[in-house]
C-alpha cells in the first residue's frame, strides 16, 4: 500500500538562485538554509517519488494556453533558470496514474509531455533536491491569471491524490512550492503582508486548515499569497496534521516561510502566536486587485515577453535593436516604447523598477518581471565571465 511519507511547504523564490545585489545575503542563506534542512528529510524517509505542487509564473505556459491544473507526464523534468539548467526524471507510471484518476474523480486535468519548468522548480531543485535522483511529478496549478480555482477545490483534488498514492505502492513526497507574502511586478512589490503570513502560519501549526481553505482567491490576491494554491492540494492531503515552521525570512519584497508537516516529530519551535483575525489585514474584498487577466490588445507584447524569456538569440536582438523587434511582433506607441525597459534593466541593481513601464503598456506584471530577471541575470552572468577571462 502506497503512503504519503514526507510533506512540506517551501519559497521558491528566484533570488535565491541568482542573488541579486538589492537582497541581503543573511536573508538568502537562512532561506536556502532551511531548504537543505527539508532536503535530509527526503535522505530519512526515501520516498519513491515526489509530487511536485508547483505554479506557472508565464514561464511555462503562455496566454496561447492557460490550464487550471496540468501535469507534465514525459520521462524528463527540464528546468532552466540563471544560468542553469536542472534535468530530473519524471516517474511517469505515476504521473499517467494520477491524470486517469483525477479526470474519472471528476477533475479536469491538462498534461504535456514536455513543458519547461520556471523557477517554481528550479529552486527547490537546487536547494531540496541538490542533486538527489528523486524521480517526481511535476504538478501545475494557475495561480496568476484569473479565473483561478478555489483553495477549496484545489484541497479536494489533494484528498483524491491522496486516494491515488495510497491504492499504489510507491512511498511518495508531497512538495508544495510556494508563498507567502509577494506581489511580484505591482505597486505593492515593496509591502508584503508579513502579519497575515504570521496568522496563516499559526492556523498551519495548529493544524486548523480550515482557516486557510475558507480564503477566497480575491482573498489571496489582496495578501499576496496566491501561490498557496500550491499548498492546497498538500493540506487537502493531509487533512489536519500540524505543520511546523522552520523559517520565515522576511525580505524586503517577499515572505519567504518554510514549513514541514510530515514526518511528525516533537517540536522544537513553539507555535507562532498572532492576537488578530489575519494578522490585523482588513479584506476589502472587491475582486482581484494586482493579478488580473492581461488586455486582448496586449496579446503582442506578452507574447514577445514569453518568447525573450525562452529565446537567447531573441534577447540579443532585442538588446541591439528594441525598436526593430517591437516592429516585428506589430507593437506600436507606448508598447513599443516599454520595451526598452528590457534593454535599461540590464544594469539595474534593482530589476523590479523597470517592470512599470511595461505593465502600465499592458503586460502581465509578473511575466515582465520574470522576463527582467531572465535578462538582468543573463547580462550579469556574461559580465562576470568576461572579468575572469
Amino acid at each position: 500500500m502506497g503512503e504519503i511519507v514526507a510533506a512540506f511547504g517551501v519559497c521558491h523564490a528566484p533570488q535565491l538562485i541568482w542573488r541579486p545585489p538589492d537582497e541581503k545575503p543573511e536573508m538568502m542563506d537562512a532561506s536556502i538554509a532551511a531548504m537543505r534542512a527539508l532536503g535530509k528529510v527526503l535522505d530519512e524517509t526515501k520516498p519513491d517519488a515526489i509530487i511536485f505542487l508547483g505554479s506557472d509564473h508565464l514561464e511555462t505556459y503562455s496566454l496561447n494556453c492557460v490550464p487550471t491544473f496540468a501535469l507534465v507526464s514525459g520521462t524528463r523534468a527540464i528546468s532552466h533558470f540563471g544560468g542553469k539548467v536542472y534535468d530530473l526524471p519524471i516517474h511517469r507510471e505515476l504521473a499517467e496514474d494520477l491524470l486517469e484518476k483525477l479526470i474519472r474523480a471528476d477533475f479536469d486535468i491538462a498534461y504535456s509531455e514536455f513543458a519547461e519548468l520556471g523557477h517554481t522548480f528550479a529552486t527547490p531543485f537546487e536547494y531540496v533536491l541538490e542533486g538527489r535522483d528523486i524521480p517526481i511529478v511535476p504538478f501545475l496549478t494557475n495561480v496568476y491569471l484569473p479565473p483561478l480555482p478555489t483553495m477549496r477545490r484545489c484541497a479536494a483534488m489533494g484528498r483524491e491524490i491522496r486516494k491515488i498514492v495510497e491504492s499504489r505502492k510507491e512511498r511518495v513526497c508531497l512538495l508544495a512550492s510556494g508563498g507567502m507574502s509577494h506581489y511580484p511586478g505591482t505597486s505593492k512589490y515593496h509591502y508584503p503582508e508579513y502579519g497575515f503570513d504570521h496568522w496563516m502560519i499559526a492556523q498551519l501549526e495548529l493544524g486548523n486548515f480550515d482557516a486557510i481553505l475558507n480564503l477566497t482567491p480575491e482573498q489571496l490576491d489582496e495578501t499576496g499569497n496566491t501561490e498557496m494554491l500550491n499548498w492546497a492540494p498538500m493540506l487537502g492531503a493531509l487533512g489536519s496534521v500540524p505543520g511546523e515552521l522552520l523559517q520565515y525570512t522576511p525580505t524586503w519584497h517577499h515572505g519567504h516561510g518554510y514549513m514541514r508537516f510530515l514526518p511528525q516529530r516533537e517540536r522544537k519551535n513553539p507555535v507562532t502566536e498572532v492576537l488578530k483575525d489575519y494578522g490585523g489585514f482588513n479584506f476589502k474584498n472587491q475582486g482581484f486587485e494586482f493579478y488580473v487577466h492581461p488586455p486582448a490588445s496586449a496579446y503582442d507584447l506578452n507574447r514577445l515577453l514569453f518568447e525573450v524569456r525562452h529565446d537567447s538569440g531573441l534577447r540579443e536582438r532585442i538588446m541591439k535593436d528594441p525598436e526593430a523587434v517591437g516592429a516585428e511582433y506589430g507593437l506600436e506607441g507606448q508598447q513599443r516604447k516599454s520595451i526598452r525597459a528590457l534593454v535599461d534593466a540590464t544594469t539595474a541593481k534593482v530589476v523590479s523598477e523597470y517592470v512599470k513601464p511595461l505593465a502600465d503598456a499592458g503586460a502581465h506584471p509578473l511575466q515582465a518581471l520574470m522576463c527582467l530577471h531572465t535578462i538582468a541575470s543573463e547580462s550579469r552572468r556574461k559580465l562576470q565571465e568576461s572579468h575572469t577571462k
